[in-house]
């Protein structure tokens, strides 16, 4: 079949629309605020690249990206704090074991990263974007309500009138008290003292674990989830936004635990050692019978 004769006049010879409009549509099939290219010129959210090289650091750079203007460094210390919390939790996260096994099926480095971050669903990494969710409708509920306890106590009552029982960010399966908690909150405070943040959202959390303790024999504690979820609520981040980072952080540790296991060779490690197996509980042995029902 023949290619359409060009008409001479700059239109498509197909559907017969000005040469001009199909180029700017073309233009506008992607928009983006984030990167300007040019041959020549990189510019992010506006700033030219050789001049944020070497001046911001990676974490501003990760803030201007996503908020669309140069933190304060007062903003990047508590950001950047937030992020060295989540960066690694051992080979006993699912997503590091994962890594490692990953990696000693032969997978390169960058296979065994994307297998690790696709198991950060809701359960294994949702925890902190669905902990800001909790403190943004607390947060909604105190414009009908003074008082944080009180709006808690409705949100969290709503919460478990539709079946709930666990709250995000609260309690730890490994950590009688999150070591990160106690320190974040520190910073947390010292950065509202000082103006940087308002302070609400740590108002919120910390009521959120006084009402879920209310009447148990110990505490239930805020762990780093329950905490970084203050802190990106306090800097603005929305709950998307705030799994993203998590992820952002978790893949450093990702990263590392993959390489420390090509360095440490290996080939096909399961979860656990072969000797140790695991637990069958299905039939005991039975023949194959030799007629069956038709």
């Amino acid at each position: 079949m023949s290619a359409p004769a060009d008409r001479g006049d700059g239109a498509d010879p197909v559907t017969g629309e000005p040469a001009q409009d199909l180029v700017d549509e073309a233009r506008g099939w992607w928009r983006t605020d984030l990167i300007d290219i040019s041959p020549g010129e990189i510019a992010l959210r506006g700033y030219p690249i050789q001049e944020l090289i070497g001046t911001v650091g990676f974490v501003d750079a990760i803030w201007l990206m996503l908020r669309g203007e140069l933190p304060s460094r007062a903003e990047t210390e508590l950001f950047e704090a937030a992020l060295v919390a989540s960066v690694d939790h051992g080979p006993q996260a699912p997503s590091i074991a994962i890594a490692r096994m990953a990696t000693t099926c032969g997978v390169p480095v960058n296979g065994a990263m994307a297998s690790a971050i696709n198991v950060l669903g809701d359960v294994h990494g949702g925890p902190g974007q669905q902990c800001m969710e909790l403190y943004l409708e607390i947060d909604a509920e105190l414009g009908r309500s003074d008082e944080v306890g009180e709006a808690t106590a409705l949100v969290l009552q709503r919460h478990r009138d539709a079946g709930v029982r666990y709250f995000p960010g609260f309690g730890h399966r490994f950590h009688p008290l999150d070591p990160r908690t106690p320190r974040l909150l520190s910073l947390v405070d010292d950065a509202a003292s000082d103006g940087v943040i308002d302070g609400r959202f740590a108002a919120i959390g910390r009521a959120v674990e006084d009402a879920i303790s209310a009447g148990r024999a110990e505490r239930i504690p805020m762990n780093v989830d329950g905490v970084t979820a203050i802190i990106y609520c306090e800097l603005g981040l929305t709950p998307e936004l705030g799994r993203g980072v998590f992820i952002l952080a978790r893949s450093v540790g990702i990263l590392a635990h993959a390489v420390e296991q090509m360095s440490q060779g290996g080939r096909i490690k399961g979860p656990v050692p072969k000797r140790i197996g695991y637990t069958y509980t299905g039939p005991a042995r039975r023949p194959v019978p030799h007629e069956r029902e038709p």
